[in-house]
């Protein structure tokens, strides 16, 4: 009977870090595991900038996955500090998801390949967007990274679609450590609200304006009021020159106020309250190579 109890009892906590080149789907599969759209994703290469923790709590288990940027080689500072979030997480994984996308040979950077193949914990390779292949192109990707990676177990999946994405949990489960839980179980993560509202914003950016703007943007929230029926946020828009303020503005306004109503919407969906955003662009020059600018802005956790 004793024996049976303790069973019951026994709770697993663990870390799950994701990794994997850019747009391979990574931001897509935690947010289909933590069911709240924590990560932003959009089709240009390099939009997870930090490590988000999603949480996923169970009444005998808690799955905290980061999300790491797509693995890149460092062009600038803010390169370089993304791939730094990248490094630590192999520092606290009991897990490790490594994604690839079907019709993909390798991982970009060599270094990180190795530690992924000589990796002492469980690691997990997920072959993504499976429902863009065939059956015969599917097998030869299997063969392929069974040899490369022997370590791994190999799943297929589609992020998108959802398949095979409750199998894949089901086995996080299985591999997780016995362990107390981290965080109180109310917590979807540990990124404050204004986080999300910076992040919902420049998802919004990525996907409207072109070229170098969007790597040119950082978000800056510096009002957060919540009332009983209505949140009330003031943002501000940072951008490197004059001439990419005139661009995220657009004619007359126009431009800002469609980012304005989109992020409006998702943060309302999010927060599930009416939502007053009120949207600033101010220039910030050469915010990207400034170390102390990147601190500000959360990037440098040094």
């Amino acid at each position: 009977m004793q024996h049976i109890k303790k069973r019951i009892m026994s709770h697993k906590a663990g870390f799950v870090n994701i990794i994997g080149n850019p747009n391979v789907g990574k931001s897509t599969l935690m947010n289909a595991f933590v069911g709240e759209k924590l990560s932003i994703i959009t089709s240009k290469a390099q939009t997870t900038r930090h490590r988000i923790l999603g949480i996923v709590n169970g009444d005998d288990f808690q799955v905290l996955f980061s999300d790491t940027p797509g693995i890149i080689k460092p062009a600038y500072e803010l390169q370089e500090s993304m791939m730094s979030f990248v490094k630590s997480a192999f520092e606290d994984a009991d897990i490790l998801l490594y994604m690839v996308e079907i019709g993909e040979q390798a991982l970009k950077d060599e270094a990180f390949f190795n530690k992924i193949t000589n990796s002492k914990i469980p690691v997990l390779l997920l072959l993504n967007k499976i429902d863009k292949s065939d059956q015969e192109q599917l097998e030869t990707q299997v063969q392929l990274w069974a040899k490369k990676v022997p370590n791994a177990e190999i799943m297929a999946i589609s992020a998108l679609e959802g398949f095979n994405v409750k199998e894949v949990f089901n086995r996080i489960i299985e591999l997780l450590p016995e362990s107390p839980a981290f965080y109180p179980k109310d917590q979807l993560t540990d990124k404050p609200e204004r986080f999300f509202i910076n992040e919902t914003i420049r998802e919004k950016i990525l996907l409207h304006y072109k070229k170098e703007i969007p790597y040119a943007v950082e978000i800056e929230t510096e009002d957060f009021f919540e009332e009983e029926k209505i949140i009330r946020i003031r943002s501000v828009i940072m951008v490197e020159r004059e001439t990419q303020k005139g661009i995220i503005i657009g004619h007359k306004g126009s431009a800002l106020k469609r980012v304005g109503v989109e992020a409006r919407k998702d943060l309302e969906t999010f927060f599930g309250k009416q939502i007053h955003l009120e949207l600033y662009v101010k220039v910030n020059k050469n915010w990207r190579s400034n170390q102390n600018q990147l601190r500000r802005f959360g990037y440098n956790q040094k």
